[in-house]
């Protein structure tokens, strides 16, 4: 059964302006390709302003040289810089002041709707969940990410993609419920379909709370919008036959890496191949249309930008190494999640499922949903 589009989509074309504030120090080359990703935004979105977070002397510099950013960015000095090889919880002990700390703050004090960062992935989380605290309910947020896919609207959603690389049965239930949220409200699906990554389909397979969850996530399914499909395997990452994979984050990071490696590999091959003789550079530029729009939509920067969910506040996890085309994603992605104050919709989704799931009894007996 196909998902059904919800009114989301209507709802996002009502525009109106979402301020991103932007860790602009943490990427792997700097500042530079940050701000010129913030200008591609910019000229393409009227509706997006920008408080800019780092080394004031430099940043000024860059911004000026952007004409679309006149009048549309706040550049606010911070003195430390969150590196790649910092371990989080150093990062949270002397983070205070750097430019990480101050954009996710810019969110806690109402300043942003949403904050984006290209810097270390651990020092991020720990920071977003020290400063804007878990919603009510949650015991361990979630990265989700958007997949290329066969659906009609062109991506899945995995999550957890690195966050935690534990997940017992109550953290993937959670995981279920807020990308089922996240689905509604990014990707536009009425009663999104939920799949439980696992080694097979046959309901034997998998470990002990893979199983727990599965039958967790199907009592879910019989309060909330959503379709729970069962058990998916690593092929149907990109099928449509799913909206939401949900797995643990050591086993989604592993797959996401993967799958940007794997799409990497396709470019060089068919360049490669297309590069190989006098006629085989003839058949390219036949194919010139067909190519770019193959690149385009194997082109992992096109879909840079992990939500953290579960966070009384927006942050989205650029890749570090993330050029301006990256950059520009992350933003438009963090500008509408921002617009429908998506952080709000999933601790209500939560709120409004939990007591119901956590009331769910197995046959055995056994309350599924108790806090930890």
């Amino acid at each position: 059964m196909m998902a059904r589009r919800s009114q989301n989509g209507a709802d996002r074309a009502t525009s109106r302006p979402v301020t991103v504030s932007v860790d602009a120090m943490g990427g792997d080359a700097g500042p530079a390709p940050i701000v010129a990703g913030m200008a591609w935004s910019a000229q393409k979105n009227p509706d997006i302003r920008f408080l800019v977070f780092g080394n004031g002397a430099q940043l000024e510099k860059l911004v000026d040289k952007r004409k679309a950013l006149a009048g549309r960015c706040e550049v606010r000095h911070a003195d430390g810089v969150v590196t790649m090889d910092s371990k989080p919880s150093h990062a949270m002990r002397h983070g205070k002041g750097t430019s990480m700390w101050e954009a996710i703050d810019a969110v806690r004090a109402g300043d942003a709707q949403v904050c984006v960062s290209c810097g270390n992935t651990g020092a991020l989380m720990a920071m977003s969940m020290v400063r804007l605290r878990k919603i009510p309910g949650i015991n361990r947020p979630a990265i989700a990410c958007l997949w290329p896919s066969r659906n009609p609207g062109g991506f899945n959603v995995m999550l957890d993609a690195g966050a935690d690389i534990r997940a017992d049965a109550e953290d993937l239930l959670q995981y279920a419920l807020m990308g089922s949220s996240y689905a509604r409200v990014g990707l536009g699906l009425e009663r999104p379909r939920i799949g439980l990554l696992n080694v097979g389909t046959e309901e034997h397979k998998g470990r002990a709370e893979l199983k727990l969850a599965h039958d967790m996530i199907e009592a879910a399914s019989q309060h909330a919008p959503f379709d729970f499909i069962g058990y998916v395997e690593g092929g149907d990452l990109p099928s449509d036959r799913v909206d939401v994979i949900v797995t643990d984050g050591f086993t989604g990071n592993v797959a996401l890496k993967t799958g940007e490696g794997t799409a990497k590999l396709i470019r060089e091959l068919l360049k490669q191949a297309f590069n190989y003789s006098p006629l085989s550079r003839i058949a390219a530029l036949l194919a010139v249309t067909s190519l770019q729009r193959l690149r385009k939509r194997i082109d992992p920067r096109r879909v840079n930008g992990g939500v953290f969910l579960g966070l009384n506040g927006l942050v989205i996890k650029s890749h570090g190494s993330a050029d301006a085309t990256g950059v520009s994603a992350a933003i438009k992605l963090a500008f509408e999640l921002g617009q429908v104050d998506f952080p709000a919709r999933v601790a209500a989704r939560v709120a409004s499922l939990s007591a119901p799931v956590q009331g769910a009894e197995t046959d055995s007996g056994q309350v599924y949903g108790t806090p930890k």
